[in-house]
Parts: structure tokens; C-alpha cells; sequence
């Protein structure tokens, strides 16, 4: 810039030289243009400092072409829409199991099995629902109250991991067209060569470029959603947990419970 800035005043000290040897009128047309250079040439400089990164990222979203790059991007407003819906349906799915059980148990110690069957039935989540089935099932057997809350916790199981394999999909299908993208790029990159019978750089730059921008918005979509999915993953296999963990308890306590009777 420092170089560029002393061409530049050479050139502005060359031109008011010049221009002392013309007439005023022509004097003033001279002064006149070189200041209009100056104001162009620092709008120039202004707008590309004003330029931000969502600006520059829409600029290459549309070099990349509508057909794959709209595509990707659908892949990421799906996958991003599934992980939110599961996030709030995980969060919400969060119980205090501990809190959970020591409510269950004092109420299965003061009113017996219906009134734990109501504490269960007035808390949320996965723990809660496996508690209630289990009381539901304790008057027949421990056997039989067992193999409920193991059954019900596999279908509460499933509940949880509902639609994680989008995500998942999701993940593996923005690159693979990110790379789909390059290679059509490529090939037509080559078909100009072969058109033209002439290796010249502004012929495949165009192709080269679509298919460089295809595979690099792929991958940042991949990227995105793998933090979301490994998130989900990480709170199921925490809510997993504690649904086990629960289990043991519930038995447990339904154990104590038949012996004091």
C-alpha cells in the first residue's frame, strides 16, 4: 500500500505538472478529474472494508451455482431443524432422578402404590413413565414389574433416538454432493479445453472454481451438523443412564416395600 500510495502522488505530482502548462480552464478540468479519482478510489477502498463475512459468504454461495449449492443448503435447513426438535424434546425429556426417586419412595412408604403411581403420573421424561409402569405392575410380581419397566424402557428408548438417523443422513449426503459438485465442475472445466484445443487458465478457472466452493459449503455443512448430532447423542446416552440407573432403583425399592408388608 505504501508503495502504491508514493506511484500514486507521483503520478498526481506529474499530472499538476503537466497541467501548470495548460490554459486555467484546462487546469481546472485536470484538478477537477483527479479529485473524482481520489473519491472513486477511496469509495472502492471504503466498500470492500465495509464488506463483512455473511456478505462475502452469500457472494460465494451464489458463484457455487443453484442446482448443488441449493441443495446443501437444504440438507443443512432440514438436518438443523431435526437436531433443534430433539434438543428441546431431550431437554425436556431431563428429570432429576434422584429428587424422582426419593418422592416415589416416601410416597410408597406413607400412601402405598397409588400414591407413588401419582407422583410418577405428575412428573415429566422418560424416568417418570418407567417408574409408573413398573408400580403398575407390582401388585402381580417383582418378576412382573421388572419386565414392564425393561420393556417400556425400550420403547422410551426409542422415542428418544426418534429421527437422530436424518441427522446422521444428513451429515454424509452435504459432502458426498459438495463432491458430486467438484467433479461435474471438473469435467466441464475439460470440456472447455477440449472446445477450445487451447490450455488457457481463464477457460477452466470458472468450472474450477464452482467446484471448489460445491465441496467447501458441503463440508462446512457436514461440519455443523456433526456438533449438533454428537450433542444428541451425548444427552440420550445420559438419559440412557439414568432410565437404568432408575430401574435398579425402582426394583429396589418395590423389593423393601413387599418385605415390610
Amino acid at each position: 500500500m505504501a508503495m502504491a500510495a508514493m506511484v500514486f502522488a507521483g503520478t498526481v505530482n506529474a499530472n499538476a505538472s503537466a497541467a501548470q502548462s495548460l490554459p486555467a480552464s484546462a487546469q481546472n478540468l485536470v484538478t477537477a478529474a483527479t479529485v473524482t479519482i481520489i473519491q472513486d478510489e477511496d469509495a472502492v477502498a471504503s466498500e470492500g472494508e465495509s464488506k463483512g463475512w455473511h456478505q462475502e459468504l452469500k457472494e460465494r454461495f451464489v458463484e457455487g451455482g443453484p442446482t448443488f449449492m441449493g441443495i446443501v443448503l437444504l440438507c443443512l435447513i432440514l438436518g438443523l431443524a431435526i437436531a433443534i426438535e430433539r434438543i428441546i424434546y431431550l431437554n425436556l425429556s431431563t428429570t432429576n432422578t434422584k429428587k424422582l426417586a426419593q418422592n416415589v419412595e416416601d410416597a410408597l412408604n406413607s400412601g402405598g402404590i397409588e400414591a407413588a403411581k401419582e407422583v410418577c403420573r405428575n412428573t415429566k421424561g422418560p424416568v417418570a413413565s418407567i417408574y409408573y409402569q413398573g408400580l403398575d405392575r407390582a401388585d402381580e410380581s417383582i418378576e412382573a414389574a421388572e419386565k414392564a419397566v425393561v420393556a417400556y424402557g425400550g420403547v422410551q428408548m426409542g422415542q428418544l433416538e426418534k429421527n437422530v438417523s436424518w441427522i446422521s443422513l444428513f451429515i454424509a449426503l452435504a459432502p458426498m454432493l459438495g463432491f458430486m459438485g467438484t467433479v461435474i465442475g471438473m469435467i466441464i472445466a475439460f470440456d472447455r479445453i477440449e472446445a477450445a484445443g487451447d490450455m488457457n487458465p481463464s477457460l477452466v478457472a470458472g468450472g474450477i472454481k464452482v467446484a471448489l466452493l460445491t465441496t467447501v459449503f458441503g463440508l462446512i455443512v457436514a461440519i455443523i451438523l456433526q456438533i449438533f448430532y454428537n450433542y444428541i447423542i451425548a444427552k440420550i446416552d445420559s438419559i440412557v443412564n439414568s432410565m437404568e440407573d432408575a430401574s435398579i432403583t425402582l426394583i429396589d425399592m418395590l423389593v423393601d416395600y413387599k418385605n415390610k408388608r
